[in-house]
């Protein structure tokens, strides 16, 4: 019997033993076949997680962001302990004892499976295996899926250490509301760091990787109340805070942006603009979209925030004046149908228009409501209701009222009284269809200050500034005159200013002045002051449009000018960025600046990848700043080795020339500051295009409008009556803020006095309002009274304007006394002026 039972147990023993060693065969076969071609968990070592990438202000305020997922990576040592204590407590309360998977977890799981027959399910996962399944797996709940996750876990926990595993976790997890990373999380749930998270906090952020779709802070309110609580208790019963803390964090209410609580995050940040869309631009094309989208950038802008608001309000002035003297209503062009108007609070919101305009006051999105004989009512975004009355809109062509319908969306903004914050009353304001853009930068560091691209960036994104490219018109003569200085012309050369015809394969080509009149021989100054089309053409013939365009190409306007005399009255497409850059080597002596709208860019980790001041250090070197025996109160030497495109004495000329322009050309009515400025106005055929680029000592500036597909502005449209307000409210501001002072003179700079009328030479001591002490070349002895024509001769039959009026006495270079009447015509001019 004894045998018997002995064998029995024997047998029983073998079997299990046997079975226990199949079991252990075949588990070990399923790990060695699944674990095979796995992916590499190594990889995980050297992962940098795809974060957002932040442009600030030259103030260091942050100013745009811009991410394909909402994610700020925070190193493992600045996570707060009590932030990884929550997760750790939600998630995986064995995490520092476990070698990546729990056996105790997955044996409770499914006991809990068993027990419901299939109706509870839970993953029993551990923070390593979620990490495997987020990074290497997918997300499904197969089992085969389940043990490569444990196998991977199990390679990670002997290659990363628990604070690297949880640094990728907590950075990875997506957590609700667009954000990836427990610090997203935390700036959009409740707008703060992870330091200044409360116990509750941080258990309700735990709360979300569950589902965070489930735990809506306002629509699953109750459920995430119950399951922060639930985070609290585990938090305290492994000990991480106090039995106090715990009542009264578990009695806190359930605070988020969602309720309303906080101020989001985004509210503090400007709405996009131009300028941050421009660097969004040029950094994806140098770093690449997904590289910049993703790369965890910190990009200090050249932006001036007080100077981009001035080229805005500057800008939008123009625009909205131009198209209110139209006296045409357009609206937005966008209806609420008529059941959405008992909800048009609602509604209203839903619609796509533009919210960013801040003209005068700020603009708001409206809807009408009633359409009455003398007012307008209308449900006004985050206001209620108000009245519009009908002497507001007065501007309008036609009987006012028959504009507008019941359900039409418009924009109003309040009027205040002057000099006071007293509200009148609300006016109808619409998005002009006139546009434009404005540029200004620094002239010696390429620094962009401030770039507006159009009227509205909500309305259109259209950078006019950097993208539209449009004939530049007159402002492109400046480039014609700098080739024929530095090819031996002068302020004082005679150019004929009389009628042309060209024969072109599209027939015969007659340029005209705007004035349609012609005035004979003028000097090369009265020129460009009085942007004279006829000189222009005659000039870019006489030094050969191969020469203009290598003067356009090398200043960068374009690059590859078609060498058309057409050309020469800037009939070829270029963009306002490149005039602006291309103005500032007139304007800072004639050396090479490149634009920038970035300072610096940083890494994720805090290397600069871009500095403008470095890729300058070959061009700007400062001798003597660390020679530690530097007497007091001499200032540090700075070597200049950038490159010149323009001798410095044509450059002073043209700046001269220019700033003709602005004293008593034609931008005289428009541009007056108190330090000397030069410009130049533009203004296509049919003004289908208006310009105005200017600048200051240190400051350049220029101003774009036309319609978006070209057409005429109107007979009265002109750079220097449009463009030319523009520019003097913004350099008003700017003068203020960052000075201006004299154009420097160069060394080899020689003055000699002549009659700006004439461009007869005169004594050192002549005096008098047609008297200009001129520029000219030391050493080269200028010639006086040369004429050129271009080829063409100038013929008779037609009428030159002379100037009417007394004759004018002046002292001559003997010191003597002269008189100098009308300016001389083709057959009286003399060969050398007056002596």
């Amino acid at each position: 019997m004894t045998r018997f039972i002995l064998s029995f147990f024997g047998a029983i023993f073998s079997l299990l033993t046997l079975g226990i060693a199949a079991i252990a065969i075949s588990i070990g076969a399923i790990f060695w076949i699944y674990g095979r071609d796995l992916p590499s968990h190594e990889s995980l070592a050297q992962y940098t997680p795809p974060t957002i990438s932040r442009i600030y202000s030259t103030e260091g305020r942050i100013i745009d962001e811009f991410a394909q997922e909402r994610r700020l990576f925070t190193p493992a040592n600045e996570i707060p302990d009590l932030v990884k204590q929550a997760f750790i407590s939600a998630e995986d309360k064995n995490f520092y004892v476990h070698e990546g998977y729990d056996p105790r977890g997955i044996a409770a799981a499914i006991v809990d499976a068993v027990r419901s027959r299939g109706q509870d399910v839970r993953g029993a996962s551990t923070i390593t295996q979620q990490v495997m399944k987020n990074f290497l797996l997918g997300g499904d709940r197969r089992a085969e899926r389940k043990i490569k996750e444990i196998i991977l876990a199990t390679r990670l926990e002997n290659t990363l250490s628990k604070d690297k595993i949880l640094e990728l976790y907590l950075n990875e997890i997506f957590l609700g509301q667009n954000s990836y990373g427990v610090t997203a999380a935390a700036q959009t749930y409740f707008n703060k760091t992870l330091s200044q998270l409360a116990p509750h906090e941080v258990a309700f952020l735990a709360s979300m990787p569950k589902a965070p779709s489930d735990y809506h802070p306002v629509r699953n309110a109750d459920r995430l109340l119950a399951r922060r609580n639930f985070v609290l208790k585990e938090m305290y019963e492994n000990g991480y805070i106090t039995e106090a803390a715990y009542q009264s964090e578990r009695d806190m209410p359930l605070r988020s942006v969602q309720n309303g609580d906080f101020t989001p995050f985004q509210d503090q940040l400007p709405p996009r603009d131009y300028f941050t869309d421009e660097i969004r631009r040029q950094l994806s094309r140098d770093f690449g979209e997904g590289e910049f989208f993703s790369g965890g950038f910190s990009v200090r802008a050249t932006l001036d925030p007080e100077m981009q608001r001035e080229a805005a309000r500057s800008l939008r002035i123009a625009l909205e004046q131009y198209d209110r003297s139209i006296g045409i209503w357009r609206g937005t062009g966008k209806t609420l149908p008529e059941e959405a108007l008992a909800a048009w609070d609602e509604a209203l919101r839903g619609e796509s228009v533009a919210r960013d305009i801040d003209l005068e006051s700020q603009w708001y999105p409206a809807v009408v409501l009633d359409v009455a004989e003398n007012t307008l009512t209308l449900g006004i975004e985050g206001h209620g209701e108000g009245t519009v009355p009908r002497e507001d809109i007065r501007w309008l062509r036609g009987d006012f009222f028959d504009n507008f319908t019941r359900g039409d969306i418009v924009h109003v903004r309040r009027m205040m009284a002057d000099g006071s914050d007293e509200f009148i009353r609300w006016s109808l304001r619409q998005v002009p269809e006139v546009e434009g853009g404005f540029m200004a930068m620094d002239v010696n560091s390429g620094r962009v200050l401030a770039m507006q691209g159009g009227f509205s960036y909500q309305h259109s994104v259209f950078n006019r500034a950097t993208q539209a490219n449009r004939q530049p018109g007159s402002s492109f003569k400046p480039f014609v005159y700098a080739a024929a200085l530095d090819s031996g012309y002068s302020p004082a050369t005679i150019v004929v200013d009389a009628p042309i015809e060209i024969n072109t394969p599209q027939g015969v080509w007659r340029p005209k002045n705007a004035s349609n009149q012609f005035y004979g021989p003028t000097p090369l100054r009265t020129g460009i002051e009085r942007s004279r089309n006829l000189m222009t053409v005659r000039l870019a013939q006489e030094i050969g449009m191969d020469t203009v365009a290598r003067y356009a190409e090398r200043f960068g306007v374009y690059e590859d000018m078609q060498r058309v005399l057409a050309n020469a009255l800037g009939s070829e497409e270029t963009t306002l960025f490149k005039m602006v850059a291309a103005y500032a080597m007139f304007a800072n002596g004639g050396e090479r600046v490149e634009p920038t709208l970035v300072d610096r860019v940083q890494d994720r980790y805090g290397r600069t990848v871009y500095n403008h001041e470095k890729e300058r250090d070959n061009e700007r070197v400062c001798v003597n700043c660390s020679d530690p025996n530097l007497p007091p109160g001499e200032a540090p030497r700075i070597a200049n080795n950038r490159e010149r495109v323009m001798d410095p004495v044509t450059a002073y000329q043209l700046t001269s020339m220019m700033r003709g322009v602005v004293e008593r050309g034609t931008a005289s009515g428009t541009v007056n500051l108190s330090v000397p400025t030069a410009g130049k106005t533009g203004t296509t055929n049919d003004a289908k295009d208006v310009w105005f680029v200017g600048f200051t000592s240190n400051i350049v500036a220029g101003c774009y409008i036309g319609h978006d597909q070209p057409r005429s502005l109107g007979s009265g449209a002109s750079g220097g009556g449009m463009c030319g307000p523009v520019f003097q409210r913004f350099m008003q501001k700017a003068v203020a803020k960052y000075g201006g002072g004299e154009f420097t003179v160069p060394d080899d700079c020689m003055f000699i006095k002549i009659d700006r009328g004439t461009g007869a030479r005169l004594g050192d001591g002549a005096s008098g309002a047609n008297v200009v002490a001129e520029c000219f070349r030391e050493g080269l002895e200028p010639l006086f009274g040369i004429q050129f024509d271009g080829g063409w001769a100038m013929g008779s039959g037609f009428d030159v304007i002379t100037p009417t009026g007394p004759a004018r006495e002046v002292t001559t270079s003997s010191g003597k006394k002269a008189v100098v009447g009308p300016k001389a015509s083709f057959g009286t001019l003399s060969s050398g002026g007056l002596y």
